[in-house]
């Protein structure tokens, strides 16, 4: 597992645009995309889905083989109280949709791909 990390955070910020996240900017790539990544990881890596409430809503990551994974933790200026509380794809899902979702999946699996 540990060994896909760092390619999948280089994938992530190549894959990531205004197309996964209308919060997206090049100053702040991760912002917005925690719900889709959240999502396109647990497809990739399985494991499951946490949320932590933050003052602008829940922030999503994965929980993967017994270890927390927060690929948009660079979103925030501070560094994040997780609370780790067990979330899900259709809660994780209500931060995205299907376009961007399909996006990021196909742009993240095509990258892999590439190498």
């Amino acid at each position: 597992m540990r060994n896909i990390v760092p390619q999948l955070i280089n994938v992530l910020f190549k894959a990531w645009s205004i197309e996964s996240s209308t919060k997206w900017t090049e100053d702040n790539p991760a912002k917005g995309q925690c719900g889709v990544t959240a999502l396109v990881v647990h497809d990739l890596l399985k494991g499951k889905i946490l949320k932590t409430p933050t003052h602008q809503g829940w922030h999503y990551y994965n929980y993967i083989n017994g270890e927390r994974y927060d690929f948009t933790a660079s979103q925030f200026p501070q560094e994040m109280d997780y609370q780790d509380i067990v979330s899900n794809r259709e809660e994780a899902f209500s931060d995205t949709n299907q376009q961007q979702y399909a996006y990021l999946k196909n742009s993240v699996e095509q990258l892999l791909r590439e190498g």
